[in-house]
């Protein structure tokens, strides 16, 4: 087992995963990420909704970040 500081946790498969509910999920995969942040739309599995885009600050030679593609608009 890997735990990231901030990721998922790298499970060698195959795993099995039982929720609060007692629901059982398994992936049979041979390295399985287990979310950890619960804002994965695959929860318990990790669809990397933990990364997010951080807008740079200025440049400290006074140049403006470039716009990340999630802010630019259609």
């Amino acid at each position: 087992m890997v735990v990231n500081r901030d990721g998922p946790i790298l499970v060698e498969g195959p795993v099995e995963v039982v929720a609060d509910d007692g629901t059982t999920t398994r992936s049979d995969r041979f390295v399985v990420a287990i979310c950890t942040c619960r804002r994965s739309r695959t929860y318990p599995w990790c669809d990397t909704s933990h990364r997010r885009r951080k807008v740079a600050g200025p440049d400290p030679r006074g140049r403006q970040p470039p716009e990340s593609e999630e802010e630019s608009g259609p």
